[in-house]
């Protein structure tokens, strides 16, 4: 299982929210390329980026920070936030990014994400944000009445080869992964997943691998935000957890 370091970008900063709310918001650095520098040589083998002023706006506000992450470090880069075009797509790839990450427009241009997974293959992964069952949108602000396990379904059809699924309602809140719910996702989504969500320690990653069960159910990695922001755990703690390792669990 990979560990994906997350840097959220805000008004040219590093931050994270809490369940994605924009009104609860921690700033943990003003420069988010000297952030990426960091992961990388703490060991991280790949890095998620989030532009969160492009996914409220509805298009990719941060690519010069994004590119100059990209430039500055190793390690491949997925982003997301704000993608709602072709051209948006090629312009993140063209800066660098390996893996371009399609949020709202799985919901509302799902000939977009399947002109993309044609064109990209691999390269492209679709968000799928949930509450409380539910798809959200518009940089969570927007719920929508279609159910992620139906979305999921919708876009492996269309050629989606990864997901990155994050539990809203746990998200920067320190609260707890929700494993099990999690590992049953993977399973009906039946394409590699990435999980985010409440991770706020070394028992999360455990639990998420002890619920994906031997055949991993389709969990390829997990994201990790404010725990490692925090001080709650480290990289080098994750990366050893997400390998199997057995180390304290706190």
């Amino acid at each position: 299982m990979i560990v994906y370091p997350a840097i959220d970008i805000r008004g040219g900063k590093c931050v994270r929210l809490t369940e994605g709310r924009f009104d609860r918001e921690t700033v943990y650095a003003d420069d988010p390329v000297a952030v990426a520098k960091t992961w990388q040589e703490q060991g991280a083998a790949w890095l998620h980026v989030v532009d969160l002023d492009g996914a409220r706006a509805g298009f990719p506000v941060n690519r010069e920070i994004i590119g100059r992450i990209c430039r500055a470090v190793a390690i491949p880069v997925q982003a997301g936030g704000g993608i709602r075009t072709a051209a948006d797509i090629e312009t993140l790839l063209t800066a660098g990014v390996s893996r371009v990450i399609l949020g709202s427009a799985a919901v509302r241009q799902p000939d977009l994400v399947a002109d993309a997974c044609a064109k990209w293959g691999e390269r492209i992964a679709v968000g799928i944000d949930a509450k409380g069952g539910r798809v959200a949108v518009d940089g969570w602000e927007s719920e929508s009445d279609l159910a992620a396990e139906e979305l999921a379904r919708r876009m492996t059809a269309a050629g989606v080869a990864r997901i990155v699924y994050t539990d809203i309602s746990r998200d920067g809140t320190l609260s707890g992964v929700n494993a099990a719910n999690a590992a049953a996702f993977a399973r009906k989504a039946g394409v590699d997943v990435i999980v985010a969500g409440g991770v706020a320690g070394v028992a999360d990653i455990v639990s998420l691998k002890e619920a994906a069960g031997a055949d991993g159910a389709g969990i390829e990695g997990v994201i990790i935000g404010k725990a490692l922001y925090s001080g709650l755990l480290t990289l080098a703690e994750a990366i050893r957890a997400a390998e199997g390792e057995k180390i304290n669990a706190y």
